[in-house]
């Protein structure tokens, strides 16, 4: 690499790296609440739909259910760019959607091998699936592969695939957001149907009706000592996260869900858009569910310190669900999985 060309893309790391840490100068530590591990959940749009299956799957054992929004097929990608921007996402004649069989495969000896939960507690998940018949970036086949590769372990009276409203690629909501065939940031859209809703109910039945307005915290939480590294920048992760935590909490067992954004929806990109308008706050309120909402951010360049020679593609503020952090993404021993891992057993720790 040209010394002047190396010498920009160091100083630009630094500069990221200093912001990051900027950042979080303000942010608490993510408190202890006790709260039920055994009934955590989670849910993402996009690639946070890919983590949020990824994080299902890996932790099976507590991950009682799932809600994915425009996502794909476990380990979809396999570890390659190119199949992930077109198998997985736009598939055509040449470029097909990999076949659910084989990704169950790949699922199943991972299983056997220990680096994900055993498969069979997927027998016992709920699922609830949603693809927008105006989205341009999943193309709908895809999730009709997602909803393919579950079928191999959910049964059928807890598997729920919506896929007829003229949504976008967005996060569905009942009023807020962009018109909603959009396909455009930040990517939330006002479609007269709560997602949140559907998908919360799905996986933990009736619920009660929401708060009219959220009546909880916000938390802004430091998420660096959830990384064995202390440095979420090497990951493609903030620096900060955020939590919403109904009043209730504190005096009762709560349940933990875990609700992704997207490839740029992080809060650098679009403030509170996603932790504040995606939905799921008002449910949490009045059903003892504390919401995580754990951040990314964009990387293009070598890790901090740079000697650690982590370099990282990522300008969208994607989740990794092809490789490009760690080649074991997708298992218990994933950066971004084993640090969200970290966050649901904070909240489940007693105060």
């Amino acid at each position: 690499m040209h010394v002047c060309l190396r010498a920009i893309i160091f100083a630009a790391a630094a500069v990221s790296a200093l912001f990051a840490i900027d950042a979080a100068s303000g942010a608490e530590r993510l408190p202890a609440y006790g709260a039920n591990l055994s009934e955590t959940s989670a849910s993402g749009i996009s690639s946070g739909a890919a983590m949020a299956l990824q994080f299902h799957v890996a932790h099976s054992g507590i991950v009682k259910g799932a809600g994915i929004i425009a996502g794909v097929p476990y380990d979809c990608a396999e570890q390659s760019t190119n199949q992930a921007t077109n198998n997985c996402m736009k598939p055509d004649a040449g470029h097909p959607v990999p076949d659910p069989a084989h990704l169950k495969d790949i699922t199943d000896s991972l299983a056997r091998s220990g680096a994900i939960d055993d498969v069979a507690n997927l027998n016992d998940a709920t699922v609830w699936l949603f693809s927008g018949r105006k989205d341009e970036v999943v193309l709908p086949v895809v999730m009709d592969a997602t909803r393919d590769y579950y079928a191999n372990y959910v049964p059928p009276d807890r598997l729920v695939y919506r896929n007829d409203i003229d949504a976008g690629h967005a996060m569905v909501t009942e009023d807020y957001g962009e018109k909603c065939p959009a396909n455009k940031a930040p990517f939330i859209v006002n479609c007269h149907f709560d997602a949140a809703e559907a998908l919360l109910e799905q996986i933990y039945g009736p619920l009660n009706p929401p708060s009219a307005q959220p009546t909880g915290k916000y938390v802004e939480f430091d998420q660096k000592e959830f990384l064995p590294d202390g440095n979420p920048y090497n990951h493609s992760l903030s620096d900060v996260g955020y939590a919403y935590i109904p009043h209730v909490c504190a005096l009762e067992t709560c349940r933990v869900h875990v609700a992704l954004h997207g490839c740029k929806q992080q809060a650098a990109e679009i403030g509170d858009a996603f932790y504040k308008h995606a939905g799921y706050n008002r449910w949490a309120d009045t059903n003892h569910i504390i919401v995580v909402y754990p951040q990314t951010i964009s990387r293009w360049g070598w890790g901090w310190p740079f000697y650690t020679l982590n370099f990282v593609l990522n300008p969208n503020a994607c989740w990794d669900w092809w490789g490009y952090d760690s080649a074991v993404h997708h298992t218990k021993k994933g950066p971004q999985i084993s640090a969200i891992r970290a966050m649901v057993d904070r909240l489940a720790t007693k105060p």
